[in-house]
């Protein structure tokens, strides 16, 4: 059961400091999650978060920067719909890196796996502020059905929710079978971050 924690920029915290605060918390899957930016803007943020998840043998993912992830060998990268297909990801940065990607319907999911991903993220659960251009919800109905053809097809592939999960969500959202909970404002808003990382945690 991961809990995946995907870095965001607030009024408060930085992208370096919103990772400090889930590691500290006991997280140890960082996914770097810059939009907007240019690559030599994301790359210094990404080299320092590099060295915060090597300091707590975390798992550390860039979203959508391929070249960046080859370049400085973080541990892999996640593709959202719109960025580079999974099969071409796989090219460049060959067996050695995990790939991630989004999907929202369970056509997605397989096109995903024939595709070589080495895990899902699913959703979004409920709206969510921190993404642009949402898919449509998928709710607790959405993810059940989408495991249980997953079983069907015997695709055994380690699927992560995502999308505005708050803490009371996760007991209920990890019985529809999914592998994981990805989370970013639910921690950030929190008074207390690495307290609430903790929590959550423990409720697993």
């Amino acid at each position: 059961m991961t809990v995946q924690f995907i870095s965001h920029f607030t009024q408060k915290y930085d992208y370096i400091d919103s990772i400090r605060l889930a590691l500290e918390g006991g997280c140890r899957w960082i996914q770097l999650r810059v939009k907007d930016m240019t690559d030599s803007e994301v790359l210094p943020i990404a080299i320092e978060a590099q060295k915060l998840c090597k300091q707590y043998s975390a798992t550390f993912i860039i979203d959508d920067r391929v070249e960046m992830v080859k370049q400085i060998k973080a541990d892999g990268v996640h593709l959202g719909k719109k960025d580079m297909p999974i099969a071409e990801a796989r090219k460049i940065l060959g067996n050695d890196f995990i790939i991630g990607g989004t999907a929202n319907t369970f056509d997605d999911v397989m096109a995903h796996y024939k595709a070589s991903a080495n895990y899902i993220g699913c959703g979004p659960f409920r709206f969510t502020t921190t993404k642009k251009n949402l898919a449509p919800i998928l709710g607790l109905d959405g993810y059940r059905n989408i495991v249980s053809q997953m079983r069907q097809h015997n695709i055994y592939i380690p699927i992560v929710a995502i999308g505005g999960i708050e803490q009371d969500d996760i007991p209920e959202i990890m019985q529809t079978g999914v592998s994981g909970v990805a989370l970013s404002g639910v921690v950030l808003r929190a008074e207390d971050p690495i307290q609430k990382m903790k929590q959550i945690l423990n409720t697993l």
